[in-house]
């Protein structure tokens, strides 16, 4: 009888390899699933990316808006009889040199050096 148990307890082993470790394995059922949600998720921002850029492709094709929007942002146009103001950042405002500091340097630094001062 013992024998008989240990030859079924070798045959359920025998039978469980495939099932956990075979080339079809619950381990890498699990691994591809979760490879699979993880593309899914890229594939949805790639979606979401290309329906902009779509959108986008539309607009530039159907109206002048989107052109000129994207000729004053990126590239700093600006239209005909138009004023253009820029405004500083505080970043920027602080490299501009004080105006303490322009009056402290001599009235000759001022002129250009190439102009004979003329009296």
């Amino acid at each position: 009888m013992r024998w008989l148990s240990l030859i079924l307890v070798a045959i359920i082993l025998l039978l469980q390899y495939p099932l956990w470790l075979g080339k079809g394995s619950l381990l890498k059922v699990w691994d591809l699933d979760n490879q699979v949600e993880a593309q899914k998720e890229i594939n949805q921002q790639l979606q979401s990316r290309n329906a902009s850029l779509d959108a986008e492709v539309r607009d530039l094709k159907q109206g002048t808006a989107a052109i000129e929007e994207r000729a004053r942002s990126e590239l700093g146009m600006v239209k005909r009889d138009e004023i253009f103001f820029h405004v500083l950042s505080d970043s920027m405002a602080s490299s501009v040199p004080e105006k303490a500091s322009l009056e402290k340097q001599s009235p000759k630094s001022k002129l250009p050096e190439n102009k004979p001062i003329a009296n």
